[in-house]
């Protein structure tokens, strides 16, 4: 298995991406936060994605349902990763944090319809 290291911008905050074989999940979501954020992401199990560096560095962003948990560097203000609304085990992982990751040479990336999501799906669905 692999570990995928990122970081922020500044250096600020520092992150694995543990037990994986490869980027999994490579989205792009159209939702209000995503579609302002263009991040590419990808997915894994929350428990393998842990802050190694920074952790008091993260600003912790939260809307609406109050449900998923968007993180920030707070210095250099880059997304690195979140805990999903529909998912709450999965955390999507902003790609472009990843040391050595080719963004030129990823697989294919789904679109996602985040703007069609339900409010009133139940936790998981």
């Amino acid at each position: 298995m692999t570990t995928f290291k990122g970081s922020c911008h500044c250096g600020a905050v520092h992150f694995e991406v543990r037990n994986q074989e490869k980027l999994e999940g490579l989205m792009q979501c159209n939702c209000s936060l995503c579609r302002r954020r263009n991040a590419i992401m990808a997915t894994a199990p929350a428990i393998d994605v842990v802050v190694t560096k920074g952790e008091d560095k993260l600003s912790l962003y939260q809307w609406n349902t109050q449900i998923a948990r968007h993180y920030f560097c707070s210095i250099c203000g880059i997304y690195t990763h979140h805990q999903r609304r529909r998912q709450p085990d999965q955390c999507g992982f902003n790609v472009a944090c990843i040391d050595e990751v080719d963004l030129e040479k990823l697989g294919p990336i789904t679109k996602v319809n985040g703007k069609a999501f339900s409010l009133e799906q139940p936790r998981g669905a």
